[in-house]
């Protein structure tokens, strides 16, 4: 029986093994890490959530929260992961990222069609292989990678924010709340006014900082800005960004503060909390003084600090195809981050497609392209679009999606976009015999009507 090479145990790599595995297909999946570590990485455990432990909206009026939905109904491990180590959030998914990563791990090292290899990989093998290795592809393979390519690679930077020991957060200074009590009272909120949030505007334009290396050049994803990088666009930019106070109420005052500085449960007993929005490049003792400044942070402990790491992407308008195989060989597929999207969900969703499309290739069966109306096909239809010039990552949104045939606006037509990808969804899982992993929640034609 032929073995498919998966290169990567992230969340694309550990996805696209799985699709594999589950299709009835042999699956090597290599994993560098123990025998080489990364920058970024602080285990060897599969699919690691090296920055925010959350995993964004599980609401269908966004787009991520449809594309979890989709990813259920097509048998994802890595939503199966996310479901099982889920910690309040609000109206996020967020995962206790231990248990997220264990889950996935056993489940991988427990199927018999997996074998699992922990060492580098430094060229292309021969035959079926899903390319995965992420942002922080290793120097010998990136260097294969370039020569096959025949193309420079793009660089940007994604950031990580601090995290912080629950006990030693002041409870007497911070209180709890979501805006607008949406999704209860979830997160932790540090109240400043107007003169400690000026004076901690110029403490991190002012922090010394990690230089960038010459060889690097600091391209910034939008989604992923360091804190300073925001800081020093204006004096307002944080307020209005992730400083926010809007919807938010400090009960010792009965008043909205001039800003907030948001904390995240990070884990399922509720003992870390991360920064929400301040992933940073600031040096390590900078990042202790400068945020201990914040009202409730004035004795945190951090478990783990801000970093900033080269991302790695390709040029995939230009060099895949819809199907996410590379245009000059046909048994060579890319996923994850490095196929130009931005986010755990839509880099899982990269590896579930390859690995889908990998079997499909080694048994010779017609490739699969997803619908554009759903969260899946019109992510990768953008991706892989061919027509467009200057190509960036992209997270998924509803902006992507074709028009519906009726005007719409605001949830209704959030609403009725997702209903209409989850049914399209469906006719295309059984057109394709695709089993459905989540029954009952596709629409009826009829709830669907000219959306």
């Amino acid at each position: 029986m032929q073995t498919i090479t998966v290169i990567g145990g992230g969340l694309a790599g550990s996805e696209a093994a799985w699709q594999i595995a589950q299709s009835g297909l042999a699956v090597r999946l290599y994993e560098m890490r123990p025998v080489r570590p990364t920058a970024a990485h602080h285990t060897d455990g599969f699919a690691e959530l090296v920055c925010s432990n959350s995993l964004r909206s599980a609401s269908l009026t966004t787009a991520v929260g449809l594309l979890k939905q989709e990813m259920r109904h097509l048998g994802s491990l890595i939503m199966r992961a996310a479901d099982a180590s889920r910690v309040p959030a609000g109206q996020a998914l967020a995962v206790d990222r231990e248990v997220f990563s264990r889950t996935v791990g056993q489940a991988l090292s427990g199927h018999p069609l997996i074998e699992i290899r922990r060492q580098e990989v430094d060229r292309l093998p021969s035959g079926v292989t899903v390319v995965a290795t992420g942002p922080l592809t290793s120097s010998a393979l990136s260097a294969r990678l370039q020569a096959l390519l025949g193309r420079d690679y793009l660089y940007f930077y994604d950031a990580i924010s601090p995290i912080i020991q629950a006990d030693s957060i002041n409870q007497a200074v911070v209180f709890r709340a979501s805006r607008y009590d949406r999704g209860g009272d979830d997160y932790l909120n540090c109240p400043l006014n107007r003169d400690e949030y000026e004076r901690l505007v110029d403490d991190i334009v002012a922090a010394r900082k990690v230089e960038t290396k010459e060889f690097e050049r600091a391209v910034y994803f939008e989604g992923c800005l360091p804190i300073e990088e925001m800081a020093r666009r204006g004096r307002d930019t944080l307020a209005f960004g992730p400083l926010k106070p809007v919807g938010l109420s400090d009960p010792r005052t009965g008043s909205r503060p001039y800003a907030v500085v948001q904390l995240r449960q990070d884990d399922r007993a509720g003992s870390l909390w991360g920064m929400v929005g301040f992933q940073t490049k600031m040096s390590y003792p900078e990042q202790r003084r400068v945020f201990r400044t914040i009202p409730g942070l004035e004795a945190a402990e951090f478990v783990r600090l801000g970093s900033l790491h080269r991302n790695t992407f390709i040029d995939s308008p230009r060099l895949l195809k819809p199907t996410l195989q590379f245009r000059d060989r046909a048994d060579l597929f890319f996923a994850g981050q490095m196929v130009g999207v931005e986010g755990y969900l839509e880099s899982a969703a990269a590896g579930l497609l390859a690995g889908l499309n990998a079997a499909r290739y080694a048994r010779q069966a017609p490739l699969l392209v997803a619908p554009a109306t759903t969260a899946l096909g019109s992510l990768f239809t953008y991706v892989t679009s061919s027509e467009r010039r200057e190509f960036q990552p992209m997270n998924t949104n509803y902006g992507l999606f074709p028009p519906l045939s009726r005007r719409l606006r605001g949830r209704e037509k959030k609403a009725a976009l997702a209903q209409r990808a989850l049914y399209d969804l469906a006719a295309w899982q059984t057109a394709h015999h695709l089993p459905d992993a989540a029954p009952g929640s596709v629409p009826h034609a009829s709830l669907v009507g000219t959306a």
